[in-house]
């Protein structure tokens, strides 16, 4: 009988580039999602950045301060205002820069120190320092403050209309402003502030408290795999382990606003991963000595 033959097709490779379409199809529309969350959140906060606050008196004849947050101290519970002040009206000359008689501009009790400026010399900008009330540093990066501030000015001894313009230059924290009576009535400028952290800072630190637990939950891993397969001692990975352990210290100094030992962030992650990193390889040094031990008993002369 003779043989048969039968046609072979040629062998194709089966194309992978439906399934890698389904791979990265989901991967840019995650990417552009992120990136539009990124850039609301973004805009969000430079918009209240270059908001402007503005209280009190509207009359011709005022006082104008400009009230600028340079930066805020949490854990000197103080915030650094830088002050500008222009004459308006009757009250100045030389185009509002220099006032027309002494200007004496008292603060409220959380400002420490009045400011002077003597008639016909040019109004400088000063520094103040305004203390925080309330809140505390050990909650970072949840710790949440407040402040009163409030001017009222008086030249020549009379009281004279105030109206203040405030402003936040401090990237690390958003600030919240609510109108506050002032002392001096209709002839005063109050705020009530309240501050926290800003939320691209709150974002980075919750990362990071992810981060310090999936680091510890790898060397968790790694640590299970070694002692229950009796790898013995392998140094590339207690190199790895010891490398982490030291490393997550550095990180976390690296969090924004110097936060002190002991904050909610070490509470909730630092420490605990330290400790589980440590223990980790410690259990795998000791199980790497038993079973080099085992393996140099049963060796022969």
């Amino acid at each position: 009988m003779a043989p048969t033959w039968h046609a072979r097709r040629p062998h194709h490779p089966r194309r992978s580039g439906a399934s890698i379409l389904t791979v990265l199809l989901p991967l840019a529309v995650l990417i552009v999602v992120a990136v539009a969350v990124g850039s609301w959140l973004q805009f969000t906060e430079r918009q209240a950045l270059d908001a402007v606050h503005t209280v009190g008196s509207r009359a011709a004849d005022r006082v104008d301060v400009q009230a600028d947050v340079q930066r805020v101290d949490a854990a000197g519970r103080e915030l650094a205002l830088r002050v500008r002040v222009t004459a308006r009206g009757g009250l100045g000359e030389e185009e509002g820069t220099a006032p027309v008689a002494d200007l004496s501009l008292q603060t409220s009790a959380q400002t420490l120190g009045d400011l002077e400026f003597e008639a016909h010399e040019r109004l400088t900008t000063r520094d103040v320092q305004v203390a925080l009330t309330e809140g505390s540093i050990s909650d970072y990066p949840f710790d949440t403050y407040a402040t009163d501030i409030g001017f009222w000015a008086e030249m020549d001894g009379k009281p004279v209309p105030v109206r203040m313009l405030f402003s936040n230059d401090d990237t690390l924290f958003s600030i919240t402003v609510t109108p506050a009576p002032s002392e001096q009535g209709a002839v005063g400028a109050a705020l009530r502030l309240g501050l926290a952290r800003s939320g691209s800072l709150l974002v980075f630190v919750v990362f990071m408290m992810a981060v310090m637990w999936a680091l510890a939950s790898a060397v968790l891993m790694g640590a299970w795999y070694l002692t229950t397969r009796g790898e013995g001692l392998v140094w590339a990975a207690l190199g790895w382990m010891a490398g982490t352990l030291f490393a997550l210290s550095a990180f976390r100094n690296n969090a924004p606003g110097t936060p002190p030992i002991g904050c909610v962030m070490d509470w909730f992650a630092f420490l605990w991963a330290e400790t589980l990193i440590a223990l980790c390889l410690i259990a795998v040094v000791v199980a790497g000595v038993r079973t080099a031990l085992r393996h140099d008993d049963g060796r022969p002369p």
